[in-house]
């Protein structure tokens, strides 16, 4: 979700950004730092445990089918720790952050907990996100009216490719084009998933549309429409809203994630301050779940049994267990904190969170809840990318790879 100070200029016509680098100054130190351990865990996950059954680090499938699950039973288990496609392997361990105040993108190395550098992109960067077939990572310049490509094997940025309003991007299931969530336009634009040329539009019947996530095979999409209080069904194979959800009067639904049965969405709710639990086989309500204040991004751990929510106006990250849907925890983040987008390492043992208003990120430690370190970086951070990650192809966001 945008700032609200910062909609007014979302619906804007804006120029295209030109693309520049300039050095950055060093990070806030976190204490007692530690070298990022090896990714490639040779066939077991990090707590020793065996890979699912006939799962491989393979790369993403050819263009035009929807790849099979590993695990019938988890959408998410091609994303334990070990299981690094052949292209993610080359990318360099990095934090790709959009200070969507300030038009840039500060580089944080995951090892040393510092900011490498900070690249001009264009108007309000929102998020980072990787590419279906893993090979680019896509900043959405969001009222640049463009999105730059980044090469996560060096941390090179290219230049900037004119794209309408990218609010949010994501990829079908079949790789066959890239969805550029055009929130202002009221658009889902269908595009070529390396050139960004336009193939189709699919208007929108609800302002604010922005997060989303896919069915377990790939065919339909839950999407957030925040400034309207609802949820829409897509039908992604035929382009088309085919249901429209209503939530309690005043909710701003945000990220939207599924749970790893495939079963049941899960929906952050800014200002009803919680969850939605939503059945992804009827598209209705379950239940609702407070967490704290501010509700905003939803990631799972790499084991598949826990969700991260992130409170933004809680300084806190609740924990939900996906088995019991049931919350069980929470982590509190020192000072005024506001945890907002980003995601889970390699590894899974440090789960990284932009601090949206507080101009800085977090990485916080899975394992004890700890914060590890509190980076200083632009203003106005947002949809941070944490690459590499494990799985065979992403369905885009700031990393949503099965």
């Amino acid at each position: 979700m945008r700032p609200l100070h910062l909609l007014a200029l979302s619906l804007a016509v804006s120029a295209l950004a030109a693309c520049g680098a300039s050095s950055a100054p060093a990070a806030t130190p976190p204490s007692a730092p530690s070298a990022m351990p090896s990714m490639d865990m040779g066939g077991a996950t990090a707590d020793g445990s065996k890979l699912p059954a006939g799962a491989a680090a393979t790369g993403p499938p050819a263009a035009g089918t929807i790849p099979p699950l590993i695990d019938p039973h988890d959408i998410y288990a091609a994303g334990r720790p070990g299981l690094l496609a052949p292209e993610a392997k080359r990318a360099r361990s990095l934090v790709y952050v959009p200070n969507g105040e300030d038009g840039t993108v500060s580089v944080i190395d995951q090892a040393t907990y510092k900011v490498i550098q900070v690249v001009k992109t264009g108007r309000v960067p929102q998020h980072v996100t990787p590419s279906y077939d893993l090979k680019t990572l896509w900043v959405s310049n969001n009222t640049g009216n463009s999105v730059t490509p980044i090469n996560p094997r060096t941390g090179a940025f290219g230049r900037n490719i004119p794209v309408d309003d990218p609010y949010n991007v994501y990829f079908t299931a079949d790789g066959t084009s890239a969805i550029v969530v055009a929130e202002a336009l009221r658009r889902l634009d269908f595009r070529d998933p390396h050139t960004m040329k336009l193939q189709q539009s699919l208007q929108v019947p609800c302002p604010g549309v922005d997060h989303m996530d896919f069915s377990a095979d790939g065919t339909h999409a839950l999407a957030s429409c925040e400034f309207s209080a609802k949820m829409i069904w897509l039908d992604i194979v035929h382009r088309r809203v085919i249901k429209e959800l209503p939530l309690r009067q005043g909710a701003m639904p945000q990220d939207v994630k599924l749970s790893p049965d495939g079963k049941t969405y899960y929906v952050a709710d800014m200002m009803g301050n919680g969850v939605y639990l939503i059945d992804a086989a009827t598209i209705k309500v379950i239940t609702f779940l407070p967490t704290g204040r501010e509700a905003h991004g939803l990631y799972p751990s790499r084991d598949s049994k826990t969700l991260y929510i992130s409170n933004r106006r809680d300084s806190s990250v609740s924990l939900l267990n996906f088995a019991t849907r049931s919350l069980v925890g929470k982590w509190r983040i020192p000072g005024n904190a506001t945890p907002d987008m980003g995601g889970v390492n390699a590894d899974g043992t440090i789960l990284w969170l932009s601090g949206r208003y507080s101009g800085e990120v977090y990485a916080i430690d899975t394992r004890t809840g700890a914060l590890r370190a509190r980076i200083r970086v632009g203003r106005g951070p947002h949809g941070l990318s944490v690459w590499p990650q494990p799985g065979r192809y992403s369905l885009g966001h700031t990393g949503i790879l099965r």
